[in-house]
């Protein structure tokens, strides 16, 4: 065993994901209903200790938006399945915020391929997070977000190494105790979720962990610049039949139109559900309804107030 070898072994001993749980060490000769329940007491444990780390989250809740006021990008980088989250996170959030598709972004050590199969030895430098990067051209506006749950993933740490060198806000979501990282950035957000059902199988708790935190890393964000009204999405873009739908039945929700009505009322507002009820609600017409909405940076409630008042 090289010194190299020897560190990461090591590192790997003492990591609290790599460790054995002691509640599942007879899953081997469970029966179906057995091995359901044991993960299912496991998975019951991770919003406990989501709700921990509420303040942090809160933090990076308001750094994501105000890079989103300034124009920068959220950008994800992580490896294996914590990178499989980001993407997918970062796919999830035009269709329902009705956001820019390069607004998030998400990086994963190997490339596009690496999304469905795994690419051995991809997150075992930091040069490849760095350059992943420099690819997409990272700006001082931007923000990024790493994701291990390890830890201690080169490739993430590069990444975040490279943007603290470029001025940007630093998050990092990981699911060992903050104690055992040494990464210096601006939001550390560990979810210390234990030993794993399986040992060392992160795409299990400490994936459910980081898919969490992310759901309310964005969603917060975006509730915050007024993609949401009460607790519904009106920012949402209309790319399949079912959000076609969805848009109307939203309009008919908050309004007294029928289907046929708020059919036409939706075409008028050019498929734009927050003009649309601006619209509706505030008895103005589309020209009307967008500068009340632009001189309220997109949330009804004020630009409705602003109407009344």
């Amino acid at each position: 065993m090289n010194k190299e070898e020897q560190e990461l072994f090591d590192q790997l001993k003492e990591l609290d994901t790599e460790q054995r749980n002691p509640n599942t060490k007879k899953i081997d000769v469970a029966d179906s209903l057995e091995i359901a329940r044991l993960i299912n007491a496991e998975d019951k444990k991770v919003a406990d200790e989501v709700e921990k780390k509420l303040p942090q989250i809160a933090q990076a809740i308001d750094l994501v938006k105000q890079a989103f006021d300034e124009g920068g990008r959220l950008i994800y980088a992580g490896a294996g399945t914590s990178g499989r989250l980001g993407i997918l996170d970062a796919a999830e959030c035009p269709p329902t915020f009705g956001s820019d598709p390069e607004q998030v972004v998400g990086l994963i050590a190997g490339g596009t391929d690496a999304v469905f199969e795994a690419q051995e030895g991809a997150e075992d430098y930091e040069k490849n997070g760095r350059k992943a990067l420099a690819d997409i051209d990272l700006a001082s506006t931007d923000i990024v977000c790493g994701l291990a749950a390890s830890g201690r993933t080169p490739y993430v740490h590069g990444a975040l190494k490279a943007a603290r060198g470029k001025g940007c806000h630093t998050i990092f979501v990981t699911t060992v105790p903050g104690s055992q990282i040494t990464l210096n950035v601006d939001v550390l957000i560990d979810i210390p979720v234990g030993p794993e059902v399986i040992m060392g199988s992160t795409r299990m708790k400490s994936a459910t962990a980081q898919k969490m935190v992310l759901n309310m890393i964005t969603t917060g964000a975006n509730i915050r610049r007024g993609k949401v009204y009460e607790n519904v999405m009106v920012d949402l873009q209309l790319s399949n039949q079912k959000l076609h739908e969805r848009s109307k039945r939203i309009v008919m929700m908050f309004t007294d139109l029928d289907y046929e009505e708020t059919e036409k009322l939706l075409h008028t507002a050019d498929g734009h559900v927050k003009t649309a009820l601006v619209m509706a609600l505030g008895g103005l017409n589309k020209k009307e309804a967008e500068k009340k909405l632009e001189d309220h940076s997109g949330f009804i409630r004020k630009a409705l107030k602003d109407v009344r008042t």
